[in-house]
Order: structure tokens, then sequence, then C-alpha cells
């Protein structure tokens, strides 16, 4: 894929300091953090490289990433990278796609609380997935899952809620066979539903009474305990959005899913459209339109801009990607290795991940070749934060 003409970092860069004045009251520190990190990413800030080619010469500079994994430039190795590391833990069974969405009332006391509240959301849609399948009457067997937090909608609004992709299947209790679904489908949605709003609403309670909970402005009077009661009273009867997708075509589709999901940000360089001193541009997806073309560009003064993409900065340390059931760390490859035993399987050749994934300086050695004659691209030089890099002959020239 091309580089865009357009990046995130262009806008921070130049809008960012004016709008860490503005706003300095309202940012915390992994916010700050972010901006800093998007901001220097492959600049002369954070050091690099240089290239050269063994053929004709030709050198090239190269500035290291920031590796943040809220930033849009460097999240296509890093999926890369996790990718390789889960191909092997793919089955050769159907894979559905579940979505649990957190009603817009409860967004907002998750906005407030962010590591409380999207903690929650993994457990409770976990469990809810675990308990079903479990009971005889659906399922009846332990199953395994791999979720993903994503607190965005197109627009960048927030818009809280989990993807979960789940093999179609399970061990027995006993564990001495697979018990796959009925083709086509997986759980009924609507049991989902109702249990998983029962598992959230009373882990909220219980986060509410000890204490674990804090509110803000417009949500200040949520403090009080009789308060906080009357506004989760009506969510208990509503319905809850819990959408279970058609069955992916298979593993490799599964794996190609994952790879546009797992590492994705709030928005990618590539919706970008135009950005000066007042707007910014970009593509997003009415899902409002039910026929035809969805796409349109959505056009924000650039501190709204700067303000919705902040919003989905996770707190630090916060994991957005989690395991449960027999995919959970620490089992799953024992798991894993049972449950092909069961299905009589082995995995394929190309499913097998490399023993030591890709380090830094290994990412760094494997060059493209040179743009202009194609030969071998070599690294003869490195620099760190804040140096200038030495223009000299490659070394071979030095030799001879």
């Amino acid at each position: 894929m091309s580089r865009p003409r357009l990046e995130v970092a262009d806008i921070f860069r130049a809008h960012g300091p004016a709008y860490r004045r503005a706003h300095s009251r309202h940012l915390n520190l992994p916010q700050l953090k972010v901006m800093s990190a998007i901001e220097t990413c492959r600049t002369a800030a954070l050091g690099g490289h240089v290239s050269a080619c063994t053929k004709c010469g030709h050198q090239h500079i190269a500035y290291n990433s920031c590796r943040n994994r809220h930033c849009p430039k460097c999240q296509g190795s890093a999926a890369q990278g996790w990718m390789q590391a889960r191909m092997e833990d793919l089955l050769p069974v159907e894979y559905f796609h579940v979505v649990f969405t957190l009603p817009a009332e409860i967004a907002q006391i998750a906005y407030q609380n962010k590591a409380a509240v999207y903690g929650l959301l993994f457990t409770a849609s976990a469990q809810t997935l675990l308990a079903i399948a479990a009971d005889p009457k659906h399922l009846g067997a332990r199953i395994g899952m791999t979720s993903v937090l994503h607190t965005w909608g197109s627009a960048m609004t927030h818009h809280p809620h989990v993807h979960v992709i789940v093999p179609g299947g399970g061990m027995s209790p006993d564990g001495t066979r697979w018990i796959g679904c009925r083709p086509g489908f997986f759980l009924p949605v609507k049991v989902l539903s109702r249990l998983f709003r029962r598992l959230f609403l009373e882990g909220l309670a219980r986060l509410h009474q000890a204490g674990k909970l804090r509110f803000f402005g417009d949500l200040s009077e949520l403090a009080d305990r009789d308060t906080f009661r009357a506004l989760l009273a009506p969510l208990r009867k509503s319905d809850w959005v819990v959408y279970a997708k058609p069955p992916f075509g298979g593993p490799k589709a599964v794996l190609a899913y994952l790879s546009r999901y797992t590492h994705r940000v709030a928005i990618s360089n590539h919706r970008l459209v135009s950005a000066d001193a007042n707007t910014v541009a970009f593509r997003w997806k009415d899902y409002r339109i039910k026929k035809g073309d969805r796409m349109k560009v959505m056009r924000l003064p650039t501190a709204e801009f700067i303000r919705r993409f902040l919003i989905h900065v996770l707190p630090s340390g916060f994991h957005r990607i989690r395991h449960a059931g027999f995919l959970a760390n620490g089992i799953r490859r024992d798991r894993i290795a049972m449950i092909r035993r069961l299905l009589d399987c082995e995995p394929e050749p190309d499913q097998m991940a490399d023993e030591a994934p890709l380090t830094g300086a290994d990412e760094d050695n494997q060059l493209q070749p040179c743009p202009k004659c194609g030969g071998a691209m070599v690294v003869i030089e490195t620099f760190t934060r804040g140096q200038t890099p030495r223009s000299r002959a490659p070394p071979w020239e030095d030799a001879a």
C-alpha cells in the first residue's frame, strides 16, 4: 500500500502545540505521550539508520518508528507480528464473529472510567459466551475466544464495543471429544444479549458499591447510589446490542479479518482527505444507510478532530486484545494440541509460527531492494535520537 500524502502526524505536528496549550487542563499523561509519539514517529528525533545498495551505492535514510499502539503508522508491522504468533492457533472449523456493544448511557460512564468499565466489558462478554456455550441446551462445550476492544465508531465518536472471534465448537466437559456447532449457527443472539446485560449491570453495580467509579462534570450526580440505580433501572429492560455475523469462509479468512481488526486505531491515515488551519476532512461510513454507497466525507474543526482522536487513547498498561476459554494465555498451546488430536488434524505447513518473532533490530535488516537498481540494501550506519547521520561511502568502496 502506497504511503498516504496526508497523515495524522502531519496534523499533530502542525496543530498539536496549540491544542496542548488551549486544553492543558483536560489532557492526561497518556494522551500527551501519544501526541508526542505520533509527532516524532519516523523523524530524526527518534534516530534511525542509513542503508546502502551493494551494487550502485545508493544510500537511504530511514528513521525509527515510535511503536506506540495508537500510532496509525506503526500498527501494520505490529499486526503482522501478532498474527504470525496466532497462526498456529487456527483450527479447521468454522469461526464466528460476535460483537458486544455498550448502550450510550453506559458509554458515558465508560469514558470517565476507562480501565474499570472496558475491563468489565471484556469480562462480561467472555463470561456470557462461556456460560451459554457450556449449557447443554445450546452447545454443551468449553469454548475459546479472542476479544478485541474498539472504542470508536466510523466518525471517531465514542462507541465502545468488543469484537469476539470464536471457533465454532468446543471441548466436551470431560475433554474426550470435540463438539461442533450446527453449520452456520453458533449461539442464539437473544440469549447472549440478556445474559450479557445482566452480568454487565451486576458488575457495574459492584464497581459503584466498591467506590471504583469516578464521576465528573455532567455525570457527577451519579456518585449518589440512588441516582446511579435510577440510571440503570431502565437499562435492565432495554435490548442490548449483541450481533453475530455469518461464519467466516475458513481459518485463512479469520486470519485476514484479524489482521485488519486487532491493531486498528481510531482512524487510519488512508481515510484522511484534507487538512488546513481550520478543518480536517476524512472518509467515514454511515451505517444508517441500508442500501447504496455508505461512504461519506466528514469535515471537523481541527481541534475537534484532535479531541476525537485522543478520546480513544487507552490507559497505560491496559490490554486491548484478550483471550479466554481454551485460548487463554498459559493453557492455549496445550489445549490447541489436545483439540487437534481430537479432530485428527495437524497444522498446515504455512500455519506454523516462527519460533523467534522479529525484534526491532531484525525488522531493520529486512530491507527493501534498492529503488534504483534492485540490488541488496545493507545497513551501513545507525544513529541515535537527535544525531545527524554522517554521509560516507559504503565500507566495501573504502576497502577497494
